[in-house]
C-alpha cells in the first residue's frame, strides 16, 4: 500500500495494530477522522489519553473502574456471597447484559495457556483464593470460555480451593464448546448462568 504522506502512513500503521483492524480498514478509519471537525478528533484523542493514564482496576474484582472499588462491588444490593469468575472485562459486560445475575465478579485477566506462556502466576488467582478465605463467598461460578484453556484454568482453581468452605459451579453448556463467552447471545448466556451445575459434575462429564 503506497502512501502520499508519512503522517498518514504512520496513523494507518498504528490503527492497524488494533485487533480485527486490517490496513484497508485502518486507512478508511483514518481518512474518516481527517474529514471530521478538529474538535471531534481531539475529543477522541483526549478520551484515549485519559483512559490510558487515569483508569483504575477494582481492588476487589479487577474490573475496570474509575474508583478504587467498581460500581458492581460497591453496590450494596449485589449478593456478595456469589462470585462469578470470568476471563476478562468483556465477559463481565456480556453477563451484565443478561440481567440474570446479581452477584459479584472476579476478573482473572486471561486463562492458563502454556502455548502462549501464560501460567497461573500471570492471572488474578491468588487474590481470588484470598477472597474465598476471607469467608464471605459461599459459591464460585466458573464462567470461562468452553475451551481447553478455559477448562484447564477452571480445574486449576478448583484444586486450589480444596479444603475451603465454598461451593463451585460452572455455567451450563448452553455455550457451545470452543465458543468465546463475549459472542454468546444474552438469552443463552443468561440461561447458562441460571442453570449452572456443580463443577464436580462437569469434571465427571468430560
Amino acid at each position: 500500500m503506497e502512501f502520499s504522506s508519512k503522517l498518514l502512513e504512520d496513523a494507518v500503521y498504528e490503527m492497524s495494530q488494533l485487533p480485527g483492524i486490517g490496513k484497508r480498514t485502518a486507512l478508511r478509519l483514518v481518512l474518516h477522522l481527517l474529514k471530521q471537525p478538529e474538535q471531534r478528533t481531539e475529543l477522541l484523542s483526549n478520551a484515549l489519553s485519559q483512559l490510558r493514564n487515569s483508569v483504575n482496576f477494582c481492588s476487589s474484582c479487577h474490573n475496570i473502574s474509575d474508583t478504587e472499588l467498581c460500581e458492581i462491588c460497591s453496590n450494596s444490593k449485589r449478593d456478595e456471597t456469589l462470585v462469578c469468575v470470568v476471563e476478562d472485562i468483556r465477559d463481565v459486560m456480556a453477563i451484565e447484559n443478561t440481567s440474570q445475575y446479581n452477584g459479584l465478579y472476579h476478573v482473572l485477566g486471561g486463562k492458563i495457556s502454556p502455548m502462549e506462556g501464560v501460567g497461573p502466576q500471570d492471572l488474578n488467582i491468588v487474590s481470588l483464593i484470598k477472597r474465598v478465605k476471607e469467608g464471605t463467598v459461599n459459591e464460585l461460578i466458573f464462567a470461562l470460555s468452553s475451551t481447553m484453556e478455559g477448562d484447564t484454568t477452571n480445574f486449576y482453581i478448583y484444586r486450589q480451593l480444596e479444603g475451603l468452605a465454598v461451593t463451585t459451579s460452572t455455567i451450563a453448556r448452553g455455550i457451545s464448546i470452543g465458543d468465546e463467552l463475549e459472542y454468546a447471545d444474552e438469552v443463552t448466556l443468561g440461561r447458562s448462568i441460571l442453570n449452572r451445575v456443580p463443577f464436580e459434575s462437569s469434571i465427571k462429564a468430560s
